[in-house]
């Protein structure tokens, strides 16, 4: 048997320097009763993976909607690829596995049904609302909202109680805020290398494109198969972070973070550029994404004038709550849902073709 302060003990003599030790962590915002054999961010890892909206992943779009097909991604599926990648970047450098692991799992908790489309049609829908609720954020974030879940919606209201380090790696997986830990960086990254990866295996499944119709620069450096490009991508990565993570960059004014080289991060922008070009915008395979937007954006139209009509959990105390708690309801639903709501409530019944 191993308990908690064995394993917290271990981590001293286990990992790196800079690494984010568990007995350490700046703590929850509600104090609780340390559990016997489980870290902190162990917990916190299990508290994600049993909430509702982790299990709602299964059903969102990531890329692709509604594909014909049993091996395209969805955001759960996302979401576990990056953990793997993450992870196994943090092991290599002596990070803290379980805050990285955790951190992972969390960070797309607030992603909209169809995927960026969803995303783009509540941003607008905020837009077109600022005069009314001046005070309204725009656009929509992901990382705020998935932060927001963990925080104030999971739990029936409570949140999660999640440790500050895995609630500052959720919001700083994305945007212009960097996560104060290396565990945070390296999910950052490895979203970005995830999604680069399975966006072009899912393309060439889906016959937007094949391996050879791939910018010949990028694919020079990265290599011409999947495999090989998140190898390339990873390995570098552990090379180029490993002077991060010693205990002499402590004393460094400007400690450097989670890296890659910069040949190899152009490359992967490279690719991940291409990708808006001819997969992510204007491709065949994203022609029904007009229809999506439209499925957002009637619902948020109609539970904004109607809010008694959404869930009891749901319904705003003020007219200044409006707006939010309306995102919180459409935003949390799954591709399916949505579909269902919008066909309950816009869709005439006994419908005849």
């Amino acid at each position: 048997m191993i308990s908690r302060e064995q394993a917290e003990a271990e981590e001293h003599t286990r990992l790196a320097p800079r690494a984010a030790f568990a007995d350490k962590s700046r703590g929850r915002e509600a104090p609780i009763v340390p559990d016997p054999f489980r870290t902190d961010f162990q917990r916190d890892r299990d508290r994600i993976i049993h909430c509702k909206a982790f299990r709602r992943l299964s059903h969102k779009t990531q890329v692709f909607l509604a594909p014909e097909g049993d091996h395209y991604r969805t955001r759960l599926t996302h979401t576990l690829e990056v953990s793997q990648i993450a992870r196994s970047i943090a092991r290599a450098l002596r990070l803290n596995e379980d805050l990285t692991e955790a951190i992972a799992l969390g960070h797309d908790l607030g992603h909209t049904p169809f995927g960026h489309t969803g995303e783009d049609a509540l941003s607008d829908a905020l837009r077109g609302i600022q005069g009314e609720f001046p005070d309204v954020a725009v656009p929509y974030r992901h990382n705020r909202q998935s932060l927001r879940i963990v925080e104030r919606l999971e739990n029936d209201g409570r949140g999660l109680n999640l440790t500050w380090e895995v609630r500052d790696g959720i919001v700083g997986h994305t945007g212009e805020e960097m996560p104060a830990t290396l565990e945070g960086q390296i999910v950052r990254i490895a979203d970005r290398i995830a999604y680069v990866n399975h966006d072009i295996d899912d393309a060439m499944r889906a016959g937007v494109l094949a391996e050879s119709d791939l910018p010949a620069g990028p694919t020079a450096v990265l290599g011409h198969t999947h495999n090989d490009r998140i190898t390339t991508m990873v390995t570098d990565m552990v090379r180029s972070s490993s002077d991060a993570v010693a205990e002499n960059s402590l004393a460094k004014d400007s400690v450097q973070g989670i890296r890659m080289s910069p040949e190899v991060w152009d490359a992967m922008m490279g690719l991940r550029a291409y990708l808006f070009e001819n997969v992510y915008f204007g491709s065949e395979a994203k022609v029904e994404e007009p229809k999506a937007r439209a499925v957002v954006s009637a619902l948020f139209a109609h539970y904004l004038q109607q809010p008694d009509a959404m869930p009891p959990e749901f319904r705003p105390d003020t007219r200044d709550e409006l707006p939010q708690r309306v995102i919180d309801y459409v935003s949390g639903m799954t591709d399916r849902f949505a579909i269902r709501d919008y066909t309950r409530l816009f869709v005439p019944k006994n419908w005849m073709v």
